[in-house]
Order: C-alpha cells, then structure tokens, then sequence
C-alpha cells in the first residue's frame, strides 16, 4: 500500500466535501507525513495492521519528541489525533480499511487556557494607529475593523468575497470551520470603513489578468493570504506601542469578551463566532469573571488588599 497516495486521496476528499479549510489540510497532510515516517520506522507496511498499541506508541513519540521533531504540547498531540481520527475514517469509508487503532484513544488532559485578549482601549490605540491617506493603510485598517466588529478568524477574513458582504443591510455571510454558513451584522463604522474601501480603494489592488472576487487584496491584485494578515496585526501592534505579541484571533477573543463584558446573551455570542458548542464560548465568560474578581480584589474596601 502506498502511503502517499491515500493521503493525496485523503486530502483530495476533504477538498471537495469541504469538510476543512485550506490551512486545516496543510496541518492534517503535515500530521499525517509525521505519522507515516512513524510507522515505516515501525516497519509497518499496511494501515489495516496498525494496531491500538502502535498509535499509543505513537502518541508517547509524540510527547519526547526525538532528534527530528520537538516534543509536541497536548494540545498539539490532540491536533494529531485529530487528524488521524479523520484518515481513518476516510479510509473505512473509501479504501477498505475495515480497522481503526485510533477510534478508543484518548488523548491526553489539555490544560484549559483562558483566551488572550485586548482592552477597549487597546482594540481603539490599534485602530487609529493607521494613515487613511494612504491605500495599503486603509486597506488594513478595514480588516481589522473588520475582524473586530464581525469577530471573525483570520481565515474567514481572508476568505471574504464581495458578494458575501452586505453593506446597505449591513451584515456579512461567513463561512466558517466546515464551510458552516453563519450571519454577522456590523455596525455603523464599520459600514463606513468597508464601504469606502470597496467604493474607492480596492480598484487600486485589482488584477485585470486575473480578476477575482475577494474582498481583501494585496499589491498583487490576489486574495491577500492568512499569513499577510497575521503579519500586519503584529507590526500594527508594534507600531501603536502596544506591549503584547498580538495576533489576529486575539481580536476574536476580544471581540468575544467585550460583548459579555457589556451585557450580551452568551448564546447570541456563540452564534455570531459560530462555535458548535457553548462550552467553547464559556471559556470567555472566565475571562470576564476573572478580570471582575480583579477590580474586586483591588477596589473594594472590604477586600483584604485594603484592609488595615
């Protein structure tokens, strides 16, 4: 059995069904090239004779790491299985495999991190920050005006076109994890901002050789990457004076807690993030607690802090 064909045909599939985005199958070929390395090691030559204890094996190789690969957090081990959880599947499914190693193991305990986020005035120092006069400037100002007001991943972002915005109603289609639709309204602002930039900026970006649909371009006339955003949230950042390593899910989170903090209904938040399970959007009721715990622990005249 070749092991590169399945994973081509592996990720052929979760192209066309649309089950993942495009970094999504870049992290489930990377994981799955790591694992195939593991089991040639193994010399294991068919995925029907890789058994329960060969995956745990692999789990623990994992977590050591060796002299090619560093030892891997649990949240990336679970990342792992992830992946291989959905190669098996595919595998039962299309090329009679009739075993699943994976399908009874249990990863390991993840350690709940409360979400990064930045304050109000933090969100406004990064937002006006950006030289309007100049096109580049307005361009990446509106995408993060964007992400703000709309709370969305940098890959929903980046992935935006033209016909998903509705800018008189003022709201967007998104699509999300697993090509899920979901409807994001935005304010009045943020319509401003958008509509100007539509209006009269994004000309100076297009392609007439090659003409596409996407909202956000770059100096190529080419839907701008996930990795130009990441970089320009980073160097806005650092331009505004800030003294965090922001990235753009931290305007997510951001956008998360300043709606709880402000009175919002904790499943319209779920809605407009487009989380499956409340659970996910509970880790930012946390946040809201914890920074609330805090004005108490300083302010409150009772607190211990302020005791004589």
């Amino acid at each position: 059995m070749c092991f590169d064909e399945s994973l081509q045909g592996f990720l052929k599939y979760i192209k066309v069904s649309k089950t993942g985005s495009p970094d999504t199958q870049d992290a489930y070929s990377q994981d799955l090239i790591r694992f195939f390395e593991f089991l040639r090691a193994q010399k294991i030559q068919s995925f029907q004779d890789v058994e329960k204890e060969d995956v745990s094996i692999y789990v623990m190789s994992l977590s050591k790491g060796d002299k090619t690969h560093p030892a891997l957090s649990a949240k990336s081990i679970e990342r792992h299985l992830c992946s291989l959880r959905s190669f098996y599947r595919y595998l039962n499914r299309f090329e009679d495999i009739t075993n699943n190693p994976v399908r009874s193991i249990k990863g390991p305990k993840i350690p709940k991190q409360l979400p990064e986020f930045l304050t109000f005035d933090q969100i406004e120092q990064l937002l006006d920050h950006f030289d309007l006069q100049q096109p580049s400037q307005v361009r990446d100002r509106t995408i993060l005006e964007v992400m703000y007001a709309c709370g969305l991943r940098v890959s929903e972002c980046a992935n935006l076109q033209l016909s998903n915005v509705y800018l008189e109603e003022g709201y967007l289609i998104v699509f999300g994890k697993e090509s899920k639709e979901r409807m994001v309204p935005f304010y009045p602002r943020c319509k401003s901002l958008l509509e100007y930039y539509i209006k009269n900026v994004r000309s100076l970006f297009t392609n007439e050789k090659s003409p596409n649909q996407f909202v956000f371009l770059n100096q190529r006339g080419k839907p701008i990457s996930t990795r130009a955003i990441q970089m320009m949230v980073k160097q806005a950042a650092i331009d505004s004076n800030l003294p965090l390593d922001v990235h753009p899910h931290m305007i997510r989170h951001s956008f998360a807690t300043h709606l709880l903090d402000n009175g919002a209904d904790l499943r319209a938040v779920q809605e407009l993030l487009g989380h499956e399970n409340l659970s996910t959007t509970e880790i930012y009721t946390h946040v809201t607690m914890d920074r609330l715990r805090k004005v108490i622990d300083e302010s409150h005249p009772h607190s211990k802090k302020n005791q004589s």
